[in-house]
């Protein structure tokens, strides 16, 4: 007799989907652990079930003997039998052992200082680091002594040869694999990094996470919907069906789309002006005027200025009356015109007949500040501001450059001898304040009109 099986919670994986091989369970590879669960148990119960209708009744103990005489002779009839539902025999708990046999546990670690970042949400982000005990062990002999996270705000800049836009630190448990990060402000550039702080100010680096963008906590104003009507049997490999563009990007099209249809609207009507002054330097040569065609007081009907407005007459005014001249906008109009020859005298509202069409043009400006601090002290001192350890060059000259953004900047630089015995200190403060700012950067100027 088979032992008995291993209660289905207690089962690995690959043992469950050993029990969901022998029950024949459609798609089990596919399954995960509660659901192989709930399959071998509804088997289960149905074989039970199965097992329960198909038990022998009981049969009296005492049983008429009474036969009919009048019975009619009728063929009898052939009842098919009830088919009985035979599960397979599960595998015993032997068979089970087997499945696991030969698979090593996974390690604890890999052997490579290593430490990751990803973003949560908007508000925190997930860091998980895995360090070898070697690594650790070096950096407490060269004078670590907590072991700690730091977070910077790289947006924009290169954190090996820039200072980070702020630093959050965060001291953590020796036996700490993961930690959450709260993010000071969304849509910036991150970049993780474990650690040991010594006692006289240095931070020695275990490991370094890649830059990761944290996502905005408003809406994007990236609206583009696009609907397409794939057919099902389309092989869409390697294929492109749409390309989004960014916002400025299509305002930009957009406000170009909007100066080529009035450039050409200009181009069209200035055609219409050099015909029609062509046409009305001719009125006094003799000739010119061929019998059938307009009236010569009909000829400057649709006269156009260099700058793209025209003239229009009103269909039977008197001779040199004028509807209106359209302003640029195509709203306005000048009154009180008279014509004479292929002179024009207009009164009102001012024009400038020789002014060029209106373009649309970029404008941009950035401006910003930088922190620089400077000093020196013996080359082979240790040197930190603000907790942070500087590179001093060969003759122990130093250069410390930063962001310089608004607030207040809290800068303690300390140098300490190589012997440790000897210290030095100078305590700066910096603040900076920026009533308004109207900049942007090249890539965001778009195309303007100009009142």
């Amino acid at each position: 007799m088979p032992s008995p099986r291993l209660p289905l919670e207690e089962m690995t994986l690959r043992q469950l989907r050993k029990v969901a091989s022998e029950y024949e369970v459609s798609r089990y590879s596919r399954m995960r652990k509660t659901e192989l669960i709930a399959a071998i148990q509804a088997i289960d119960a149905k074989r039970s079930l199965g097992t329960a209708t198909t038990a022998t009744p009981s049969v009296p103990a005492a049983v008429p003997t009474t036969v009919s005489t009048a019975v009619p002779a009728m063929a009898s009839a052939t009842v098919a039998p009830t088919p009985v539902y035979t599960a397979p025999t599960p595998p015993s708990v032997e068979v089970l052992a087997t499945v696991d046999e030969g698979l090593a546990d996974l390690p604890s670690g890999y052997g490579e200082s290593r430490i990751v970042l990803m973003p949560r949400d908007p508000q925190w982000a997930y860091a998980y680091w895995d360090i070898p005990h070697t690594h650790k062990d070096e950096l407490r002999r060269q004078g670590g002594s907590r072991l700690a996270l730091r977070f910077y705000d790289v947006t924009d800049m290169d954190l090996l040869r820039q200072t980070p836009h702020s630093l959050q630190q965060y001291e953590c448990d020796e036996m700490a694999r993961e930690w959450y990060l709260p993010i000071p402000v969304s849509d910036r550039d991150y970049v993780a990094e474990i650690g040991y702080l010594c006692n006289d100010g240095r931070w020695l680096v275990l490991a370094r996470s890649l830059p990761v963008h944290i996502p905005p906590v408003y809406p994007s104003d990236w609206v583009e919907d696009h609907f397409l009507t794939v057919d099902w049997q389309a092989d869409l490999r390697g294929q492109t069906l749409i390309t989004l563009k960014h916002p400025s990007q299509r305002a930009a099209e957009s406000a170009n789309a909007i100066y080529d249809e009035v450039y050409a609207m200009t181009q069209s009507t200035e055609a219409q002006r050099v015909a029609g002054s062509l046409f009305g330097s001719m009125q006094h040569v003799p000739g010119s005027h061929v019998p059938g065609s307009m009236a010569p007081e009909k000829a400057v009907s649709s006269y156009v200025f260099p700058s793209g407005a025209g003239l229009w007459a009103v269909p039977g005014a008197a001779p040199g009356a004028m509807a209106g001249v359209p302003t640029m906008s195509g709203i306005g109009a000048f009154s009180g015109l008279t014509m004479s020859g292929a002179g024009l005298t207009m009164s009102g509202a001012g024009f400038s007949a020789s002014a060029p069409p209106i373009r649309p043009r970029k404008f941009w400006l950035v401006a910003d500040a930088e922190l620089i601090v400077y000093g020196a002290t013996e080359p082979d001192a240790t040197v930190t501001i603000g907790g942070q350890p500087i590179k001093l060059n060969s003759d122990g000259t130093f250069r410390f450059q930063m962001s310089f953004q608004d607030g207040n900047i809290d800068y303690p630089i300390m140098a300490v001898a190589a012997d440790g015995e000897q210290t030095r200190a100078v305590h700066m403060t910096f603040d900076r304040a920026t009533p308004s700012r109207h900049t942007n950067t090249k890539d965001e100027a778009v195309l303007e009109w100009l009142p």
